[in-house]
């Protein structure tokens, strides 16, 4: 079976804001290697054909331990209609349907910033230079410093940082809430000159895409190991979707990808990550580039028409709960919307339903009694047939 060869990073040591850098890229990129076990290449020719991608079954859906071991925890956002986060409701204000039916609400956490007994989080800042462009990563980094420094530099919540190039990810070990620092921290850490171009075509295309999912897996390993709610902002305008008249796909990589979608929204619900999206080509993106990726919002439910814009950035973003915003050019004021989910959010948790087969596809809704409100949470997960 063929694999990627990544390029191994050396330590390199950090200033002396507490923060060291750590390697995230892999010798060999095996999403997920915990649930995943293959790996996947895409051999281009005259007809593109796709090679083979895969995983392993993944382990029972969202276990979190206690007495159920198939319980799922559920971080839902409600939502005005201007979009801003709602805080003040009560366990009865809620309904869990799972596959459209209804299902008991075991546990229950409203969450505010004055909570007593509150849990971490953390907010990981990702920058991509693989799939962005030099100028406009330039010019991110300019408003995202533009952001540390407003109101005397104090962010909301521990923020830190994860620089993507070619050779790899390089991520801040110790997050703070000092943006002044934060700031700083980010003029001492230039970006890296992207060697992949899209000139390449597929062949470049192929490239960030195993790249981009070889980020994303190490940035989850890493966050499983946080404690509390991790969200994670990618600030990318998303890696190649991949798909369509020119990408031929067999059955048997049809089944390797959807073995990869289970395994990562598995490992993604079991880290306690949220993905957001903040795309920094903004309005100029094109309305083309902006919402391609919405035709693959539906969970994919089976091996059968898998297709690689299923692992898109911005579907798993959705997926995960977070949000894709793409319509503006203020990156600050996006990136302040995406923290602010963590000021008011509530904690469901609920028993899974047994699946009538491995990897049965259970779409999930969260109802809120009152009309004028909306629900964000996790789309769905992946069930397991009850143990013998």
């Amino acid at each position: 079976m063929p694999h990627f060869q990544g390029r191994a990073m050396s330590r390199v040591v950090g200033d002396p804001l507490r923060n060291a850098w750590f390697p995230v890229a892999p010798a060999v990129v095996t999403v997920l290697p915990t649930v995943l076990q293959w790996v996947f290449v895409l051999v281009a020719i005259p007809s593109v054909l796709v090679g083979q991608v895969g995983v392993t079954s993944a382990p029972a859906s969202g276990e979190l331990g206690g007495s159920s071991e198939r319980r799922i925890r559920l971080d839902v956002v409600v939502n005005d209609k201007s979009g801003k986060p709602v805080a003040g409701l009560q366990q009865q204000d809620f309904a869990v349907l799972d596959g459209k039916q209804p299902r008991k609400i075991v546990s229950f956490q409203a969450v505010t910033a004055a909570s007593a007994d509150r849990e971490p989080v953390q907010v990981i800042l990702f920058i991509d230079a693989v799939n962005t462009g030099f100028d406009r990563v330039a010019n991110a980094r300019g408003e995202i410093k533009r952001y540390l420094e407003r109101d005397g530099g104090k962010l909301a919540q521990p923020l830190s940082f994860a620089f993507f190039s070619d050779s790899g990810v390089k991520l801040q070990e110790k997050p703070t809430r000092d943006g002044t620092a934060q700031a700083a921290f980010l003029d001492q850490n230039e970006t890296a000159l992207r060697s992949i171009r899209r000139s390449q075509g597929v062949y470049g295309d192929d490239e960030r895409l195993r790249l981009s999912l070889g980020a994303l897996e190490q940035l989850i390993n890493y966050a499983a190991k946080i404690p509390g709610k991790k969200i994670i902002i990618f600030l990318s305008p998303g890696w190649p979707i991949l798909s369509g008249p020119n990408i031929h796909l067999t059955d048997k990589d049809e089944a390797g990808i959807f073995k990869t979608i289970v395994g990562l929204s598995t490992t993604m619900r079991d880290a306690g990550v949220t993905v957001y999206t903040v795309d920094p080509l903004g309005t100029s993106a094109g309305v083309a580039h902006a919402f391609e990726y919405e035709r693959f919002i539906k969970a994919a439910r089976s091996s059968r028409n898998a297709q690689f814009g299923d692992l898109g950035l911005q579907v798993l973003s959705l997926q995960s709960g977070g949000r894709v915003l793409n319509s503006r050019n203020d990156l600050g004021s996006e990136i302040d919307t995406c923290i602010k989910d963590a000021e008011a959010y509530y904690i469901l948790s609920i028993d899974a339903a047994s699946g009538d087969g491995p990897d049965d596809y259970r779409a999930l809704d969260v109802k809120i009694a009152r009309p004028q409100l909306k629900a964000q949470t996790r789309a769905g997960y992946y069930a397991q047939p009850a143990a013998p």
